[in-house]
């Protein structure tokens, strides 16, 4: 069989696997990125190989691939190819891996192979891909651990091949002399057993997908076709859900509309461990943004909000100030994503402000609150964590330096850390001492800034309340910052273990 004979697509690789089981023949299954075919891989392909009859090989999509900048190297087309062309490999096929293991579920191979990816310097992060392979219970097949020297594609590409700007180059090497990426681990380990209470907009998201017919002949406006839609639960939402995998309890306070509520939806988009407290706006609905994108291009066109701008009424409020006044000193942490669409009152905020030492507060920009949604409505909050421009609008400084701009600030605020996101630019953290950190940008590849900021502060806000070092902290925003802009929207969180092995590829 030719190469490309050998590659299939996955539904029917599925079926050719059933066919070949019902034979009583054995179905190995190998796994990964395969971005570079170096010894170590083609051992591991040899010896799945020698574990029954059949070896498939399942190659992992471009878009699910994180694991720290320039990567993959190559396209998933090219390293489909490049497995499919080694002879023991018997078929190969082009997967998504979201949720991880998902294919292997959906294959049923009667042996999956595994190879000794890590050294001895990340056996943590072996140990925690371990605990959720087994959590999975891999569509009940055996595991079989591929044996041999290890070769980490990982280290041959970061070390032979130019990935990384000089500048990130510099940080990690710094970076790595004074942490592993076990001490990653076990920072974010340590918040499991926090309780954590989050009070702020709830926000569908909407993604509408469509393709340019062209100019209208009538008049001066660009025709789209409509080709499918997604809807993913953001704002407040997405914030539970990236904390829900990080701290064992989580309570969200929220606003939804008694028109058109959603209720039903967000409930099923949430995590199991997020407890749920609504509140209802009358004669209004739950907010929804609706934007409309190019498929082909994937860019947004356009976009439509469905809200209430203004603030809940009196009644609301008082039901909400109540409600908090009980619930405030149960939990360890009080997260405060303010999106400005009316649920975080004045009253409200004096309220929250009561609670000294645990309160972590991310006011947004955008277009239905542009000038009016700003940081210093919050006096003494622990943690603040804002973009440039949000940070430039509170200061009223265009201009000047980020660091006059965060020194201002957080003395303006009274905070014991202050992150500032800055795109390209990386971050910019401060602490109570005035100690400030620079962290530069893991990504090289943006697939959606959506809900991205909102990612970096679900995680940066926990460790800034257990009092983690400023690096460290910035270091983890940063990395959290870089898988999040690879996910479309909030079309799943940022999950520890995908955390975990980023890591280990920045720190390789």
């Amino acid at each position: 069989m030719s190469f490309e004979g050998k590659i299939k697509p996955f539904k029917e690789l599925c079926r050719i696997a059933a066919r070949i089981k019902a034979r009583g023949k054995k179905v190995v299954q190998c796994h990964g990125v395969f971005d570079i075919l170096h010894p170590g891989i083609i051992r591991h392909i040899a010896s799945a190989k020698k574990q029954g009859d059949v070896l498939v090989v399942t190659v992992v999509k471009d878009r699910d691939v994180r694991k720290g900048p320039g990567h993959p190297i190559f396209n998933e087309k090219l390293r489909a190819e490049n497995v499919a062309s080694l002879g023991n490999a018997d078929y190969v096929s082009i997967v998504e891996d979201a949720p991880p293991g998902a294919c292997i579920k959906m294959l049923r191979p009667d042996i999956f192979a595994r190879g000794q990816d890590y050294d001895e310097r990340d056996q943590d992060v072996v140990k925690k891909i371990e605990q959720e392979e087994e959590s999975l219970e891999i569509a009940g097949c055996k595991i079989h651990y591929t044996p041999g020297k290890v070769y980490s594609s990982t280290n041959i590409i970061n070390q032979f091949l130019d990935v990384y700007p000089e500048e990130v180059k510099r940080y990690l090497k710094n970076f790595r002399n004074k942490y592993t990426p076990q001490d990653i681990i076990r920072a974010i380990e340590g918040l499991k057993k926090m309780r954590v209470l989050i009070i702020g907009d709830g926000i569908i998201d909407e993604y509408h997908y469509c393709s340019t017919l062209g100019k209208s002949a009538k008049a001066p406006l660009v025709v789209n076709r409509y080709l499918s839609h997604e809807v993913f639960a953001g704002g407040a939402f997405a914030v539970a859900n990236h904390v829900a995998g990080i701290c064992g309890e989580v309570q969200l306070v929220t606003l939804l509309g008694e028109i058109n509520s959603r209720e039903e939806f967000i409930l099923q988009k949430l995590k199991p461990n997020v407890k749920t407290k609504f509140f209802y706006r009358e004669e209004g609905p739950t907010v929804i943004k609706r934007r409309y994108i190019d498929r082909y291009l994937n860019q947004k066109l356009f976009e439509i909000n469905y809200l209430k701008n203004e603030y809940i009424n009196e009644k609301c409020e008082s039901a909400v100030v109540e409600y908090l006044k009980k619930q405030t000193g149960k939990y360890d942490l009080i997260l405060v994503p303010d999106f400005g669409h009316g649920f975080i009152t004045d009253k409200i905020i004096k309220m929250i402000k009561q609670v000294s030492g645990k309160v972590a507060v991310n006011t947004q920009t955008n277009a239905a609150n542009a000038g009016y949604n700003m940081i210093t409505k919050y006096q003494n909050p622990n943690c603040v964590c804002l973009d440039e421009v949000e940070a430039r609008w509170a200061t009223q400084e265009r201009f000047s330096d980020i660091e006059m701009v965060i020194r201002r600030l957080s003395k303006a605020l009274k905070t014991n850390y202050l992150i500032i996101t800055m795109g390209k630019s990386g971050s910019i953290g401060i602490d109570k001492k005035g100690e400030i950190n620079r962290s530069p940008v893991f990504s090289t590849k943006v697939t959606d800034t959506v809900g991205a900021g909102d990612a970096v502060f679900s995680f940066v806000a926990p460790c800034c309340i257990k009092r983690m070092p400023l690096d460290l902290i910035t270091f983890i925003g940063n990395a959290v910052g870089a898988i999040a802009v690879q996910i479309v929207c909030n079309r799943e969180s940022v999950e520890p273990k995908k955390l975990f092995e980023f890591t280990c590829t920045l720190l390789h």
